[in-house]
This record gives C-alpha cells, sequence and structure tokens, in this order.
C-alpha cells in the first residue's frame, strides 16, 4: 500500500505489515529505554516480522532484556566492572544475523523456551555456539558435554533446555532438516540418560556396585528420530556384578532404574525433561521393572507378541552398561528377524494399525496427525511391515530409523522410487508440523491445533521451509499441505500396506527368501520342478547382477516360484515368466506393476502355469500384463465397446490385410482379458461374489468371447466393404449367428457359425446387390482366415438352406421362399440359435421376424416332426461320434454332453415356446430355467441338466486354455490332464475323482435326456 507524498504511515501501521497482530501493544512494548536500539533499526523489526508470531518474539524479548537488567544491577551492585549483559545482547542481535535469526526464530515459535529463557537468561548464548561451519551438527559428545556438570536432577533440567535451545534455533533457521534435527534430539536424551543414570548410581553407589544396568532405547529414541517433546521408551536389563547375588543385583537394578525415571519425569519449578516409558519391556506394566538378559530371552522366544518384535525394530543401547547392552540386541535382533515367519504375521501387523485407527476419539480423527488416517503411524507401519518382510535377507533393510528404511527400501527395489519420495516428502512434512506445534508450550501432543492464531504460527513457522508468504495465506496454504501430504500417504500406506506380496513372502521359508544355487535346485525339484536345472537358468538370467531389476526379481521371484509349484506345470510357469520379462525388460511399468498393483504378481503367476492359451496370447501382446494390476482390468467388455473399438481401428487402417491385423490384435487382447479372469476366478486369487456358481462363470465367459468375436466380425465386414465400395455397400447387409454364437454361448475353441444375408437398397439391381453380398460374404472368411497365430476364428456358414452347395448369401425374401417350401424340421431347430451378431440391425432384426413363427411354430411340433428329431440325434449320436473317442466323456456328442442337453432343450423350445414366451431365447440356460419354472419339467432333473451342460462347457474350455487348441475330450498327457482338474478345482492326486464325477453328472442327466426327449 503505498503512502500519500508528505505523509508517514504510524508505527502501528508498520508494525501491523511486519506481520504483528497486536500493533498497539507491540508499539507500547518498543517504548520501553531498553528497546531503542529495537524500534530505531529496521533490520531488528524485520527480523521481528519473519518470526512465526512477532507479537510472541516480542513479548519474548523484551522478558529476556528485563531479565538481564535484573542481572546487570545486581553485577553493578556489587561493584563488577563488566559491560551489561542487555547491551551485549543488543549489539549481538544488531551485528550478527546467524544469532538474531536464532535467537528471534526460537522466542517467536515457542513460549515456553522464551520462559525457560526469561528465568535462564544467559542461556541465551547457547545459541551462538555453533557458528563454525563444522560445529553446526553437534553429536552425541557434544551433548554429553553440555550436560557433564549437572550434579542434580534441577541442574540436569537447566542444561537439557539450554541444549534444546541450540536445536530449536538450528531447525526453525533451517540450519538442519527434518532427520537432522530429531537425531539431534535422540542424542540429547540418549546423554541425559546418561547423566540421569550418573546422578542415581552417585545418589546409591551401593546398588551401582551390586549389578551391570544397560539402558535400551526404543521407539523413537531407538530410532534416532525423536520428537521434542515425547516419552522417551526404554528396556531396562541388568545382570549382576561379579559375586553379587542375582535377585540382590535386580532389586538394586531396578532402584537405580526407578530414580533414572523420576529424574526424567519428575515436575519441579524448572519443569520437566520427559516421562520416561517402560512399557514396552515384557508383560508390560505388569513385568518386573527390569529382568536379566536371559529372562528377556526367555520370554521373547515363548510368550512375546508380534507387535512386541515390531518394537523391538528400533531398539539400541543408549545408556548404562554398553557391554550389555550390546549383548541384548546381538540377542534379540534375530528374533526380530524371524517375527514375519510367524503365523499370520503380515495380518496381526495390519490388524494393529486398524485397531490403533479405531480407537482414535471420533472428534480428533481430523485434527490427528500422528496415529489417524493418513498421519506419521501409516508411514511407520508400513515401512516397518516392508522391513520387517524383506529385513530377513536384507541385513540394508535394518534400519531403526524410518527415512533411513525407506530410502533402503527404494534403493533394493522393495518400494517404487516415485512412491518412496513421495512418501519421504510427506513424513517429513508431517514430523516437521509435529514439531513445530510441540516446540510452542513444549507439550506432548499430536493434534493440529483448532485456534487460529496457532494455526498462523504455525503456518508461519512452516513458511521459510516450503516457499510460503508468511504475511499472505500462512493458514490456508498450511491446510492445503498438510491434506495433500495426508491423502499422499494414505494412498501409499494402502498400497504398500496391504500388499498382497507382502503376506506371501512373509511365509516364505528362511532358506527361500534368498535364492543359493544349491539349496534353490534341491527346494524346486521339492515342489515339483521337472528340471531344476533349466529353472535355475531362469532364475540366473532374471535375477543375477546389481541392476534395480535385478533386485526387483529377487524379491518377487522366491513367492512366484511358489505359485508356480501351485499349478499342474511349474516348468511352464517359470518359463513363461521368463520370456514375458524378457520381452518387458525395459518397460519401467511392468517389475513395479507386480511389486506395487493388488494381486497382479498372483494373478500373472496363476495365468502363466496354468496352460498355453493365456501365455500365447500375452507373449504376442506383453503390455497386456497391466490388465492384471487393475481391479477393473479382467471386466469383460461390453460388445458395444468393443465394435466401436474395432471399428475405428479398420478406419485408420490402410488396406483390409491390415484392418483385419488391428481387429485381431483387439480381439487378442480381449480374448487374454477373458482367459486371465476365467483362470484367476478358477484359483480364487480375484475377489468374487461367494455365491457365483460354476455355471455363472460360464455364462460369463460365453458372453465375453461370442461379444468379442461379433465385434471382430464386423470390423473384418467393414474391411471388406471399405476396399471396393467405401463407406456404403449397394445391398444391406447382416451377420447372423447360429449355433453356440447364436447362443451367445461361445467356448474359447468354439467356431462361429454364421448366416449371410442381404437386402438391395432402393435403385439397386438385385443381380448387382447379389454380386457385391457374395463378394462381402467371401472377403469376410478370407480375411479372417489369413495365417495367424493368434487362436482361430473360423467363420461357418454351412447352416444355411441347402448347406454347402447352396448360396453363400441370399436376400430375406429368398429365405422366406426357402423356409416356406423346402425347409426340414432340423433347420427350424437350428434356427431357434439364430440372432443378428453384425452389419446391418434393422435387416437382423427383420430377418428374426421372419424365423420366429418357424422355429416357435404356433400349436407346437407334429408327431412326425418331434420323431424326426429324434431320429437325426440317434442317428448323429451313432455317426458322427469320433472313431476311439470314449462316449462317456466325450463333452458334445458323448452320453449328458452337450448335444444331449440342447437338444432337449430345443425340443421344449419349439414345443411350447409359442405358449411362454420367456423361452424365446436362444440362450441353453435360461429357456432350461423358464422350462423348470413353468413346470415343463421338475426341478431337480432341470438342476441335473443344467449341471452337467456346465460341466461339460467347462471342460471344453478347460482342455483350450490349457493345450491351446480346441478339444472335446479329456487330454491323455499327464500334466496336461492335471491342469484341467486344477482349473476345475480337484487338487494334485484327485485326478480320477475328476473323471468319476464327470462320468457320474453326465450319467445322470442321460437318464433325465432319455426320458424328456426319448419319451422314456
Amino acid at each position: 500500500m503505498s503512502v500519500p507524498q508528505g505523509r508517514r504511515s504510524s508505527p502501528s501501521t508498520q508494525l501491523l505489515r511486519r506481520g504483528f497482530t497486536d500493533p498497539a501493544a507491540a508499539d507500547t512494548l518498543l517504548d520501553a529505554p531498553d528497546l531503542v536500539a529495537v524500534r530505531s533499526d529496521p533490520v531488528l523489526l524485520d527480523a521481528l516480522g519473519m518470526t512465526a508470531d512477532p507479537d510472541l518474539a516480542l513479548r519474548s524479548l523484551v522478558r529476556l532484556i528485563e531479565a538481564l537488567s535484573v542481572g546487570d544491577e545486581v553485577r553493578a551492585a556489587s561493584g563488577e566492572e563488566v559491560r551489561p549483559e542487555t547491551q551485549v545482547l543488543l549489539e549481538t542481535l544488531v551485528a550478527a544475523k546467524p544469532l538474531r535469526d536464532r535467537l528471534l526464530g526460537v522466542l517467536g515459535a515457542s513460549e515456553a523456551l522464551g520462559d525457560h529463557l526469561a528465568r535462564h537468561p544467559g542461556d541465551w548464548q547457547a545459541m551462538a555456539t555453533f557458528d563454525a561451519a563444522a560445529d553446526l551438527h553437534p553429536d552425541l559428545g557434544d551433548f554429553e558435554t553440555c550436560l557433564g556438570d549437572a550434579a542434580d536432577p534441577d541442574s540436569l533440567r537447566i542444561a537439557y533446555r539450554r541444549c534444546l535451545l541450540g536445536i530449536a534455533a538450528r531447525d526453525l533457521c533451517g540450519t538442519t532438516d527434518l532427520p537432522a534435527t530429531a537425531a539431534e534430539l535422540a542424542d540429547l536424551a540418549t546423554a541425559t540418560l546418561r547423566a540421569a543414570l550418573r546422578i542415581a548410581e552417585a545418589a546409591a553407589p551401593e546398588d551401582a556396585d551390586r549389578c551391570r544396568l544397560a539402558v535400551i532405547g526404543m521407539g523413537k529414541c531407538g530410532g534416532h528420530e525423536l520428537n521434542y517433546v515425547s516419552d522417551v521408551d526404554v528396556i531396562f536389563v541388568a545382570e549382576a556384578a561379579d559375586g553379587a547375588p542375582e535377585d540382590e543385583a535386580l532389586q538394586a537394578a531396578t532402584r537405580l532404574a526407578s530414580h533414572l525415571m523420576r529424574i526424567c519425569s519428575d515436575n519441579t519449578a524448572e519443569g520437566t525433561i520427559w516421562p520416561v516409558d517402560a512399557n514396552l519391556r515384557p508383560e508390560g506394566r505388569n513385568g518386573p521393572l527390569v529382568r536379566t538378559l536371559a529372562s528377556h530371552l526367555a520370554y521373547y522366544q515363548r510368550w512375546a507378541k508380534t507387535w512386541e518384535f515390531q518394537a523391538l525394530l528400533k531398539a539400541r543401547p543408549v545408556a548404562g552398561d554398553a557391554r550389555l547392552g550390546r549383548e541384548y540386541i546381538d540377542a534379540v535382533h534375530p528374533l526380530v528377524w524371524q517375527a514375519a515367519e510367524r503365523e499370520n504375521f503380515v495380518s496381526d501387523v495390519q490388524q494393529m494399525r486398524r485397531r490403533v485407527v479405531d480407537n482414535i476419539p471420533a472428534a480428533q480423527v481430523d485434527r490427528e496427525l500422528k496415529l489417524g488416517p493418513g498421519g506419521l503411524r501409516d508411514v511407520e507401519f508400513a515401512v516397518q511391515l516392508l522391513q520387517l518382510v524383506h529385513g530377513r535377507a536384507d541385513a540394508s533393510l535394518r534400519s531403526g530409523s524410518t527415512l533411513d528404511a525407506l530410502s533402503a527400501l527404494a534403493a533394493g527395489g522393495y518400494v517404487g522410487r516415485a512412491d518412496a519420495g513421495a512418501l519421504d516428502d510427506a513424513y517429513r512434512f508431517l514430523r516437521s508440523m509435529e514439531h513445530h506445534i510441540q516446540l510452542y508450550r513444549m507439550r506432548r501432543t499430536h493434534l493440529v491445533p483448532e485456534d487460529e492464531a496457532d494455526l498462523r504460527r504455525l503456518g508461519r513457522s512452516l513458511a521459510g521451509l516450503y516457499g510460503w508468504d508468511r504475511r499472505a495465506e500462512p493458514v490456508a496454504e498450511l491446510r492445503r499441505a498438510w491434506k495433500r501430504y495426508a491423502r499422499e500417504v494414505r494412498r501409499l500406506h494402502e498400497k504398500l500396506f496391504y500388499r498382497p506380496l507382502l503376506d506371501a513372502a512373509a511365509q516364505l521359508e528362511p532358506g527361500e527368501v534368498r535364492l543359493s544355487p544349491r539349496a534353490a535346485g534341491q527346494r524346486l525339484e521339492a515342489l515339483g520342478y521337472m528340471d531344476p536345472s533349466a529353472a535355475l537358468r531362469h532364475i540366473e538370467a532374471l535375477a543375477s547382477g546389481v541392476t534395480r531389476k535385478a533386485a526387483i526379481q529377487r524379491t518377487l521371484l522366491p513367492v512366484l516360484l511358489g505359485w508356480f509349484a501351485d499349478s499342474a506345470d511349474p516348468d511352464a510357469g517359470l518359463l513363461n515368466f521368463r520370456k514375458v520379462s524378457d520381452a518387458l525388460g525395459k518397460t519401467p511399468w511392468y517389475l513395479r506393476l507386480l511389486r506395487d498393483e493388488g494381486a497382479a504378481a498372483e494373478n500373472l503367476a496363476r495365468v502363466l502355469s496354468a496352460g498355453r492359451l493365456a501365455p500365447d496370447l500375452l507373449l504376442r501382446a506383453p503390455e497386456a500384463v497391466a490388465l492384471l494390476g487393475d481391479p477393473e482390468g479382467l471386466r469383460p467388455r461390453g460388445r458395444d465397446h468393443l465394435e466401436q473399438e474395432i471399428l475405428a481401428a479398420v478406419g485408420r487402417a490402410d488396406t483390409p490385410e491390415q484392418a483385419v491385423v488391428a481387429a485381431r490384435g483387439v480381439r487378442r487382447r480381449e480374448l487374454f482379458r477373458t482367459a486371465a479372469a476365467d483362470l484367476i476366478r478358477a484359483y480364487g486369487t480375484e475377489e468374487r461374489p461367494a455365491d457365483q456358481e460354476p455355471g455363472e462363470a460360464v455364462d460369463l465367459i460365453g458372453g465375453a468371447v461370442s461379444d468379442i468375436n461379433a465385434a471382430t466380425v464386423a470390423g473384418a465386414l467393414r474391411a471388406a466393404v471399405r476396399a471396393q465400395w467405401g463407406d456404403e455397400l449397394p445391398t444391406r447387409f447382416a451377420v447372423i449367428g447360429m449355433g453356440r454364437f447364436g447362443g451367445h454361448e461361445l467356448g474359447y475353441g468354439s467356431d462361429a457359425d454364421v448366416l449371410f444375408v442381404h437386402e438391395p437398397r432402393e435403385g439397386v439391381g438385385e443381380q448387382e446387390a447379389s454380386r457385391a453380398a457374395f463378394a462381402v460374404a467371401n472377403e469376410i472368411r478370407r480375411l479372417l482366415q489369413l495365417p495367424t497365430a493368434d487362436p482361430p476364428l473360423l467363420v461357418d456358414a454351412d447352416l444355411r438352406p441347402e448347406g454347402k452347395t447352396g448360396p453363400l448369401v441370399r436376400t430375406l425374401s429368398s429365405y422366406a421362399a426357402y423356409y416356406r417350401r423346402w425347409s426340414l424340421v432340423w433347420e427350424f431347430q437350428a434356427l431357434l440359435r439364430a440372432a443378428p451378431v453384425a452389419g446391418d440391425r434393422e435387416l437382423g432384426e427383420r430377418f428374426v421376424e421372419l424365423i420366429d413363427p418357424l422355429r416357435y411354430p404356433e400349436n407346437g411340433l407334429k408327431d412326425d416332426s418331434v420323431r424326426e428329431i429324434r431320429r437325426l440325434k440317434a442317428r448323429m449320436e451313432a455317426e458322427r461320434l469320433p472313431r476311439g473317442a470314449d462316449p462317456q466323456t466325450h463333452t458334445k456328442l458323448g452320453r449328458g454332453g452337450l448335444s444331449d442337453v440342447e437338444w432337449t432343450v430345443q425340443l421344449l423350445q419349439m414345443n411350447h415356446a409359442h405358449a411362454e414366451p420367456g423361452l424365446r431365447t436362444t440362450r441353453t440356460r435360461p429357456a432350461l430355467a423358464v422350462a423348470r419354472e413353468c413346470g415343463l419339467i421338475g426341478a431337480e432333473e432341470a438342476g441335473i441338466l443344467d449341471e452337467a451342460w456346465v460341466l461339460a462347457s467347462r471342460v471344453r474350455n478347460a482342455v483350450m486354455l490349457v493345450r491351446g487348441r480346441p478339444g472335446d475330450t479329456f487330454p491323455t498327457e499327464g500334466r496336461e490332464l492335471a491342469a484341467v482338474g486344477r482349473y476345475l478345482g480337484y487338487e494334485p492326486g484327485h485326478i480320477g475323482d475328476m473323471l468319476d464325477d464327470y462320468r457320474r453328472i453326465t450319467r445322470r442327466a442321460r437318464g433325465v435326456i432319455e426320458d424328456l426327449f426319448y419319451g422314456g
């Protein structure tokens, strides 16, 4: 704001601009004689204005100057000839910017430290101690020196606060970052515990002589990442000194430990240091305060809970007998790194975190920096869980510091660099918030304040670290940053903490975590790998070296090998994994996906080891791996969506051949999506409704494959038309699906039975239209039969009138004339499955209108027609079953197989659909369900037929998935048969049960068919 010429802004206005919220009170304070130098120096006023709370900084500075003035008066009265401390302070503030920033920064951020300086004004010089660059970061020795002269509890408390002044000053000025500040606080706590123990020992030297006492730092103190105000968690371990009885030694150690705790925890006129909390000891507050090392070990080996090992991750000796402390750590640390092998370890840790959140009072959950969702505990628990699972084999992860461990997890490939960086940034911000909240009154809290003045001070204290404008909107900036970081923490916590790979990795035997060649070969053979030497070569190729890719593979492989071993062909699973990894080796997202995203790794392992079809599809388009990590990735896409995508791809192609290649690419991806979802559901690794029956899965697959093939045929039709006629064919053209295609029941290896129908456009001669339609139909078939490594899509038009000898394409009127004069009853039966699948929709609907009266005759079938259908069925059973095929296990033509069930249902449809509209469907299972509801078939009989039809369909799909080519009988090769069994839910060694069950189910179905179809 500009000031009019000739006028000067008032002192209060100047102070307001500098950030004071009560400029009138500040103006009054600055009128004091001792503050003339401050009022007259704009540099000092600006420095006050840059603090977190200029009003607080000025008030505290006034109190400090007043306290120094009293000391100056006392010295003057005693005749001492020394420079007044007040003058030294003010001159130093003017001349020394580092000290000015430190002192005023502390005074503006911490009322409690201002109170300390008012009581001990000479301690302001502690902030000038570390001016030299080499001394900016004091170590444990510096703090021990600082506290070394403390001979009683109060002098220790005063010395502790004096040291704290320097830490806070460097923190608030940005001289030290968050990890360095937390480490300094932990070192100061360590030095304080040592000094307190010395005081306790001096008070009871006879107790000190009877025992060796070690103090083990736990929690943030042990992890070298302490807060300003925090309980200091410890565990006490003791042994008898030479010649002392153990019980007397433990009593002496307990007295020393109790005295140490009182020295640190008691509140006097000099305040308190911090509470010492020993509740992390065995049995908690109900257990003895001090134990021997042997007693500690006995407890941890027999009784300790999962969380106690998690707590020990940060344990380190901090005071007392150093040798005993090291012996304790050496003894318990192996137990820490075995904790992940405990039953339900991962779920126990996850449940513990959920309990912490559930116990937060509802009114506080949104203010919780530490315990709430998106808080510090989310970071710490995720990091600790990853450490405990993977640190068994990787010693680089065994750090008590959260940020150091997070960095090691990123370096080792256990966490993505971007995720680790985001967590690191968020953790630093949230801990800095927590620190600065605690600094104000030196109280233990991790709740974000609600008062606007407190938020303003907090926002301004962080502004310099995060580049905010202190004088603009510090509260708004603080809230935005806090919510942003909290959301990111919660997202990454959910991603890492509930990663399925963790639970699987935790269940590995210790020797499996790292694969030594000899042990790995023996383990692979025991797991069922037929060629362990080849498997080892694959492992070596994938995991050797020092690259990040190899590091991630070393994390993944032990778990994947177990999943492969759970299949019928582990060797094929590992080989396929190597092929996919080689194909995607330079793709940055691939291994990250397997490590981080949901059940992607397990899904991939199941897919790669379950047969040939899905791996073959994936190896031709490896990028489809991404589908396995997307929660929606395995859901089938609707026909309209697929057709739109394929038609767009065809439209971009230059030639019909290129167009069909593009269409096939979409088909390949979608077949993989469907096959992968099918295999994963069969293994139970994908969440699905608890009541989903195998029949529903069959319906889902049949519908998905039918939609995929329909969209592909539509793409081939568009390509065929564009090649010669551009945008519009001279005749309207439709493709009618027949058989399982029209019934929306295609399997992976089914042919696409079709009819072609056309209708000349207005003004186009019938011969021209017929030539165009014939050319398009032939071109569709040619394009779809071009050689490819993909599963073939054979378009079969043999169900057309007159079969192979009849015209490939007919007009609608020609179909009507043929069906009216020449058709046989089996052709009407075939029309029960007819449904438009591609081309002109209106023409397709008119074809359906034409055939409905034929396939659903008004009065049902005449007796001779029923006899003819039965005769044709019997002839088919006798003549069309392949030579050598077992009629008891042939899924299509065998006893109680697909043909038996479908012909029975179709007979019911042709007899009753004129009266029961629900039977007018091209789909077998819905028609059977309606027949049951209408009383045309008993509920038990309908259930028997449905079970047989579903089982036969699943076996056909399984054969295609396993062998990569269609088949109507069970495989004869052992591994293929076992893989079919695994798909159907049979455990290894139960193949005989599978075949027996198939024969039993289809035998019962045949009995129903004998009654219903053949009339008993």
